[in-house]
């Protein structure tokens, strides 16, 4: 029945999310399991990329295989893999479970197998249950047996994922645009997937790319996705900090310089746009350049050609340029500081990357992401968030974006660590260590003026942010009570329990 079940979802028309979602929640009530994970192998670490049972923030994690031996021990063997109930090897899933509470696990059953694709490992299944003997001798047989349709579901969704890369590589056959190198952009939210479907249009279309956004959401971050997916991925990606650049130098380090062009020029030097030639040149923070050299940026996007400092004759240089700024340019241009010309040379395809607050449950995998990070990296067994911790990540109104929350995660992280528990215990991040209050962001509460500038919204999404911030605000006040706040709020407790389970507040 399994793999009937299991054999009929390969035949459906799915996007690739939700076959992976039915694939492990299939499996998890077939197992009578309390979680499944599907991960995909990513070089040395595991991630998930579908899960049932365990909490959101989960699917941020990256388990590196080195440092979860039940992990290495599945990936080491094509058969089935089981743990006994008193195995005292670490579960990777350590105060994981959703719903669960307390620093460690019930006696519980675990097995899991590798995957293969087109006879490569691919990655692995996880299925762990809270009653010893769950997992019996015919589970773990019919585990084996279904693992044929499992690999069968991963294959189709690899190979739509592959076609579509096909379709934007023309330069290179034997690069198939593997999505995650350095650098990894997480989340699962509308916002996001409508941006990261506009870049991987706009990759190959070699137009001038203007990224906007506040400070920390991670422009870095699009502008590489943006080149490895173009014509261009297999030369340079060449980045430049031009807030960084002395004014006096300037010049000379996006263009080069010939000997004697100024006082200290003992020789010839390429400049960036040289070292780009062929590929890209990511000019970050492109608003504090100096207008004197605006004026030779603009030359070189109207001409494709550059001219050394102190040089008599320009240079022909192919390089595409992606440009990102904090800053209202058109501001800029009002108050003399930025040429209108070059704003709109540049601007040919402006981006706009969102701010945390406006991504939803995406602040939870990123925090997911860097507790991880956290854990191996202070030798921890277990590190995560409670219920209450992140009602507090979501209500949160991150001024300093992705790059606030990972200090926020390793402040606590050590706050938590400074107060002398046992690092073989798991410990769990109160709202009180995460010290929100102490930051200059203060609880999402939009005023009504400035509805304007919110991204539009599909009318669920919007009013799904609308409940969580009543409970959310509720909670707060009736000090994490959630019989009163259910008062509070005039609706049923049991409802509001289920409600706030579906927007993942629970």
């Amino acid at each position: 029945m399994l793999r009937e079940s299991l054999a009929a979802d390969l035949i459906v028309e799915l996007p690739n999310a939700v076959r992976l979602q039915r694939l492990v929640q299939t499996l998890r009530e077939y197992f009578n399991s309390g979680a499944v994970g599907l991960l995909r192998l990513d070089e040395d670490s595991l991630r998930p990329v579908a899960t049932v049972g365990l909490v959101h923030e989960a699917l941020g994690r990256r388990f590196v295989i080195a440092q979860h031996p039940r992990l290495a021990a599945i990936m080491a063997s094509r058969e089935p893999t089981w743990f006994e109930p008193d195995s005292r090897l670490p579960d990777p899933y350590d105060g994981l479970l959703d719903n669960h509470v307390g620093d460690s696990l019930p006696v519980h059953d675990c097995m899991g197998v590798s995957l293969y694709v087109e006879g490569r490992i691919w990655g692995a299944i996880t299925l762990d249950a809270l009653r010893a003997g769950t997992f019996d001798s015919r589970a773990r047989e019919e585990l084996k047996r279904c693992t044929l349709q499992i690999e069968a579901a991963v294959r189709v969704t690899r190979l739509e994922q592959e076609n579509r890369s096909l379709r934007l590589s023309r330069s290179d056959p034997q690069d198939l645009r593997r999505p995650l190198e350095d650098g990894e952009i997480l989340g699962q939210s509308e916002v996001l997937a409508h941006l990261l479907n506009e870049l991987d249009v706009l990759a190959d279309a070699d137009l001038p790319v203007l990224l906007l956004g506040e400070t920390g959401v991670g422009k870095e971050l699009f502008a590489r996705r943006l080149h490895r997916l173009s014509r261009r991925s297999h030369k340079p990606l060449i980045q430049v900090n031009c807030a960084a650049l002395p004014e006096s130098l300037a010049e000379s380090e996006l263009f080069g310089h010939v000997k004697g062009a100024f006082s200290g020029a003992t020789s010839d030097r390429a400049g960036r746009f040289d070292a780009a030639n062929g590929g890209t040149l990511f000019l970050d923070e492109v608003g504090e350049l100096p207008l004197s050299v605006q004026a030779k940026l603009l030359r070189t996007l109207q001409n494709g050609e550059i001219q050394r400092l102190g040089a008599d004759k320009p240079l022909h240089v192919d390089v595409r340029i992606i440009a990102a700024t904090n800053r209202h340019l058109p501001d800029s241009i009002r108050d003399g500081l930025f040429r209108a010309d070059l704003y709109h040379r540049l601007s040919v395809y402006p981006v706009p990357i969102p701010a945390l607050r406006e991504r939803g449950n995406d602040v939870l995998l990123l925090a997911g992401h860097f507790l991880e990070l956290n854990r191996a990296r202070l030798g921890l067994r277990g590190l995560r968030l409670s219920p209450a911790a992140e009602r507090a990540l979501l209500a949160y109104a991150w001024p300093g974006n992705v790059r606030e929350l990972e200090h926020v995660i390793s402040r606590a992280a050590l706050k938590a660590l400074s107060r002398g528990v046992n690092r073989a215990s798991i410990i769990t991040l109160e709202p009180q260590v995460l010290d929100l209050d102490s930051t200059q962001g203060v609880i999402v509460e939009r005023p009504q003026a400035m509805v304007a500038d919110v991204p539009f919204q599909a009318l669920s999404s919007a009013v799904d942010d609308c409940q969580r911030q009543r409970i959310v605000q509720a909670l707060s006040l009736c000090g994490e009570n959630w019989a009163s706040a259910a008062r509070l709020l005039q609706v049923d407790p049991s409802n509001l329990h289920k409600l706030a389970r579906r927007l993942r507040l629970k």
